[in-house]
Formats: C-alpha cells, structure tokens, sequence
C-alpha cells in the first residue's frame, strides 16, 4: 500500500514549488485526502487550542455525554448501532456570520482563539484553493469565486471529542460518509487515532501528526472539477481506552446561494470530456443531503441533475 501523502509547504514559494503542486495534484487526484506540515500555523498557537479545546470537554462537555451515554443504555449494547455517532460535539459558524459568541460555556479565552484559529484557517483553505485553481489550469481565484455567491462562502468549525468506548465493534466514532461541501481542513489529535479514509476498498489510517493540518476534498470540489478529483468516504472508529480523541474539523463551503458546475474552462481543456455533473444551487444540495449524509453520494448527484433545468447561471459573483 501506497504511503499516505503528507505534504511540506515550506517552500511553496520557493524552488520547490512545481514539486510540491505536483504531490498535492497526486494527492487530490489518487487519495481525496493530504495532510500538511509546516504549513504556516504556528506550533505554539495549535498547543494552545488543543489545550483549551480538551479543557472545555473535561469541563463542560464530558458529563453530558456520559449522562446521554446512561439515557441510552449504550455500555451494554449486544448489537450494531447505527442510528448515532459516539462523539461530543459543537459547532461554530465563522463566516458569513461568526455565532461564537452566542456558543454556550465558552469561557473568554477560548473564544478568542477560536476566532483566531478560524482567520488563519481561512487564509490557509484560500490558498489552497489557489493551489488547486494552478493545478487545474483554471484561472487564479476562480474556486474562491464560484464559491463566494452572493454573501461569501459559508466557513465554520465542528469541535469533536470521541471518548474512549466500551463496543467499538459495534458504534463508530463516526459512520461512514462523505463531506458535503468543498475544502475542509482538520487539526486532530496527534496520540490517538481513529480517522480512516476508503481507498481501493481498504480503510487506511490518517497517521496523527503533530502540528499537521489534514486536508480533504467534500462533494463540490467533485462537482467543479468534473470528477477529475473526488470527494473520499471516510469515518471515526471508537477507541477502548486513552483520554479519547480531539478533532476540529474547518469546512471552507460554498456561500448558500452559490451555484456549483463543472468550471468550463476545465471542460474546454479536456475537449474529449463532458460535463457529467450537475449544475445547482448549493443550499439546494445541502437540503439533500442532510437527511442522506450516511449513504451513497452518486445518487446524490444524479438527484440534482433532475433539477438542474431550473438553476440560473448567471455571471459568477466576484469577490
């Protein structure tokens, strides 16, 4: 088996970078998935968040869990549980409207590093884009753009903790699926594992670096680029023991009203290639596949072909 690729953007400005682009193109084209180091977040500042963010579980969210863990009678399950996660959670919306400060029992500190983590997440999802856009041959920006719609991209955070667990065999940390929307980078835990990628139909381990960034493309990447690079199943599998696993999961979305299609500056590079993908509106998407987020992504998309007739195109937003 391949190695999982993990990418060094330290000289991405620099003498390396037809190199680099070239991992990162493989990556997006073979696996779905890349994790990153030395990609500009400082050390100390990702110390920080995983600090406060284990402190804000011990304090405010591991009782609540256990409590629901009791309701459900969970320890004593005999068979599979697929109906529900055996994580704890919240979630942060940054753009287009940051709701951090309306998140409960979140103490000062804590929010503000949350919303310096989101900028400097941001800046970081914006530059991959780019990345991508010259590996693609698409113009500088134009992933940015088509997902900017009419009030900026959608940007926010899911603050995950997977506890240690009795019956792993029987509940995941997390059930198998596919990310909805287009670029989301993940800071996890660097001593426990649990994130597994479907590739070749074999389920490989993320390894837990420390300080990296891992990468992954959701759906409307797939869509955009015409299935040159597609969005990978992945899932969380429980842990027996340890403290349980961290995860802050960023997803760089599309604005809501944003209308996704393969780029055609893609499709006229590729003459020989039609577009095989739909075009909508992406909160249209979403209502699809909320209530569908555990099951195929192929039945997904040919659902919004059905659609598709009715989406105005229009010119795409800029920025």
């Amino acid at each position: 088996m391949e190695n999982f690729p993990v990418i060094s953007l330290e000289n991405i400005n620099g003498a390396e970078r037809a190199a680099i682009l070239e991992k990162i193109n493989e990556a997006c084209e073979k696996w779905g998935f890349f994790e990153l180091v030395n990609h500009g977040i400082e050390p100390e500042f990702m110390d920080t968040v995983e600090r406060l963010t284990k402190a804000h579980y011990r304090k405010c969210m591991e009782q609540r869990f256990k409590e629901l863990v009791a309701s459900r009678a969970l320890e004593g399950i005999q068979t599979e549980v697929n109906d529900m996660d055996w994580e704890s959670t919240f979630y942060v919306r940054h753009l287009p409207q940051s709701t951090i400060n309306e998140v409960p029992d979140l103490d000062e500190e804590y929010r503000k590093v949350m919303k310096e983590f989101a900028l400097k997440l941001e800046k970081l999802a914006e530059e991959l884009l780019d990345l991508l856009c010259e590996n693609l041959g698409i113009e500088k920006g134009y992933l940015k753009k088509v997902f900017h719609g009419a009030n900026g991209p959608t940007f926010g955070t899911k603050v995950s903790n997977y506890p240690p667990c009795p019956k792993p065999d029987l509940i995941k940390g997390l059930r198998a699926h596919t990310d909805a929307g287009g670029i989301i980078l993940l800071f996890q835990d660097d001593k426990v594992s649990g994130l597994q990628l479907l590739k070749d139909g074999q389920w490989i381990d993320v390894p837990p670096l420390r300080h990296s960034i891992v990468v992954n493309l959701g759906d409307q990447i797939e869509v955009i680029t015409n299935g040159k690079y597609k969005s990978v199943e992945h899932r969380v599998v429980s842990q027996t023991d340890g403290e349980g696993r961290m995860s802050l999961a960023s997803f760089y979305n599309p604005g809501s009203d944003a209308v996704i299609y393969p780029a055609p500056a893609l499709l006229e590079k590729e003459a020989e290639k039609k577009q095989v993908y739909p075009k909508f509106v992406f909160e249209d998407y979403m209502k699809l596949y909320v209530p569908l987020k555990f099951q195929a992504k192929e039945p997904r998309f040919e659902a919004m072909k059905a659609v598709e007739t009715n989406v105005n195109l229009g010119p795409i937003a800029t920025a």
